[in-house]
C-alpha cells in the first residue's frame, strides 16, 4: 500500500542519514533539550469545578553535521504525557480539539502523542541563497508560528493557549516533506503533509498520508521574527468531515527589555471550514514572558477566540449545518521563582491564574469560572539549545 510505502521510506531516509557518508560519533554534535511541568491544575467552573495532578513534558535530541556540500540535522522529540496526563485530557476550561473515545474533547486539552518528532532536514549553502529540504516522519509543516511549547514567550506558562488550534495545531503531523529557501532576512518554505490531527492512541506512529499542503513566508532580523503562512488541511478532525483552510501571522520578539531577558509573540490565526455556513472563526494571541531578575520570571497571555462550545459535536459528511460560535477572552498572569539555577538547568515553583470573559450565550454555564496551576517547572541550563 502507498502509506506503507511512504512509512518505509520516512524510515529508510532518517535511517540512512544517520549513517550516511564516512561518520564518525565525532563528526556530530549532538544537544538536548527539554521541559517538565509537575503540578496541580485547579479549572473552576460553575456548577462543575474539576481538577487535575499532572506533568506537561517533552524531551529532544537534536544532532548536527556537515554531509557533502550541505548540513545535515536529525531530530528526535518525546513526551511522557500518555502516563503523565489523564488519558481523557488536562483540565483546561473552554479548549477543544481532537477527541476521546469517539467524543470531541471540551474543556480539556489532549496528552501529547508519545512520538512528537522524528526526522532529518538537509541545509546547502550557498553565497546568496540557502535550501532546505526536510523529511519528517513525526513533524511540522510550514504553518503557523513556532509551536508554543519551543517559544520563549510560552516556556514558563504550563497552559495551552486556546488558540492552539488556529495557530500551531500541526505540530505533530504524520508524515511531512518540506522544501524552502533562505535569502538575506527572508525564508520561504512549503510542505505537504498529512492533514488528520492524531488519533487517541498516543503511543503508536500513524500512517503518513499525503494530502494537504502549506506555504509560509517567514522573516528574521535580530531579535524579531515574522510569518505569515497558509495551509490547506485535509479533514482534520474526523467528527467534522470536511476541508479547512487556515490562515495565520504573527511577530516575535526574543531579546531584552533593558538589561533582562523579555520574550513575546502576537499573532493571528483564521480558519475557514468547507461547505460551513458560517465556518469563518478568527482568533488572538499575545503572550510574554519577562526575566525580571536571575531567579524570577513574570509570565502572561491575552487571548481573544471564537470557539465551538455549545455546538461541538458530530456533523455528517456533506452537511452544511451551521456553526456556534462563542466568543471568549482569557487573560493569564504568572510567575516562576527558581530554587536552583546552574549551568545543568534550572528548577522552579510558580503559579498562575486565569481569568474569563465571555459572550452571553455559555454565562449560565460558565460565568465567574476562573483557573490555576501551582507547579515545580524543570528546564536544561543554557548551554541547551532550543529548536524552532
Amino acid at each position: 500500500m502507498l502509506q506503507n510505502r511512504i512509512r518505509f521510506i520516512g524510515f529508510a531516509i532518517v535511517v540512512y542519514c544517520a549513517a550516511a557518508g564516512r561518520a564518525s560519533a565525532q563528526d556530530w554534535t549532538w544537544t538536548t533539550d527539554a521541559s517538565a511541568f509537575f503540578g496541580y491544575n485547579y479549572q473552576q467552573r460553575k456548577f462543575a469545578d474539576f481538577s487535575a495532578w499532572e506533568s506537561q513534558n517533552w524531551f529532544m535530541l537534536d544532532g548536527t553535521r556537515e554531509l557533502d556540500s550541505g548540513r545535515l540535522s536529525l531530530v528526535a522529540m518525546l513526551s511522557l504525557e500518555p502516563l503523565t496526563v489523564n488519558a481523557a485530557g488536562s483540565p483546561q476550561l473552554f479548549q477543544t480539539g481532537e477527541s476521546y473515545q469517539r467524543q470531541p474533547l471540551s474543556n480539556n486539552q489532549h496528552p501529547h502523542d508519545l512520538f512528537m518528532a522524528l526526522g532529518a532536514t538537509y541545509r546547502v549553502e550557498r553565497p546568496r541563497l540557502a535550501y532546505l529540504f526536510g523529511v519528517h516522519l513525526v513533524g511540522s509543516p510550514a504553518l503557523g508560528p513556532p509551536a508554543f511549547m519551543h517559544r520563549e514567550s510560552a516556556r514558563d506558562n504550563p497552559q495551552v493557549p486556546l488558540t492552539h488550534h488556529y495557530l500551531d495545531s500541526t505540530h505533530i503531523t504524520y508524515g511531512v516533506l518540506t522544501a524552502g529557501v533562505q535569502t538575506g532576512a527572508f525564508t520561504f518554505e512549503t510542505s505537504a503533509f498529512r492533514g488528520a490531527e492524531p488519533d487517541e492512541n498516543r503511543y503508536n506512529i500513524e500512517a503518513p498520508r499525503l494530502d494537504s499542503y502549506s506555504g509560509r513566508v517567514g522573516w528574521t532580523k535580530g531579535a524579531w521574527q515574522a510569518q505569515v503562512s497558509a495551509g490547506h488541511l485535509h479533514v482534520p478532525e474526523w467528527f467534522e468531515p470536511y476541508d479547512e483552510t487556515r490562515l495565520t501571522a504573527s511577530i516575535g520578539f526574543d531579546g531584552a527589555m533593558g538589561s533582562r531577558p523579555f520574550s513575546a509573540l502576537l499573532a493571528w490565526g483564521e480558519n475557514r471550514q468547507e461547505i460551513v455556513k458560517n465556518g469563518v472563526s478568527d482568533s488572538f494571541l499575545l503572550e510574554w514572558d519577562l526575566r525580571a531578575t536571575a531567579m524570577t520570571s513574570f509570565y502572561g497571555r491575552a487571548e481573544v477566540a471564537e470557539k465551538e462550545i455549545l455546538g461541538l459535536g458530530f456533523h455528517p459528511f456533506g452537511f452544511a449545518h451551521p456553526h456556534l460560535y462563542s466568543h471568549i477572552d482569557a487573560l493569564t498572569l504568572g510567575a516562576v521563582r527558581d530554587l536552583v539555577s546552574a549551568s545543568g538547568g534550572r528548577i522552579g515553583v510558580g503559579a498562575d491564574v486565569t481569568l474569563y470573559h465571555m459572550s452571553p450565550d455559555v454565562i449560565d454555564y460558565w460565568g465567574g469560572s476562573h483557573s490555576y496551576h501551582v507547579f515545580l517547572r524543570l528546564r536544561p541550563g543554557s548551554t541547551a539549545h532550543h529548536h524552532h
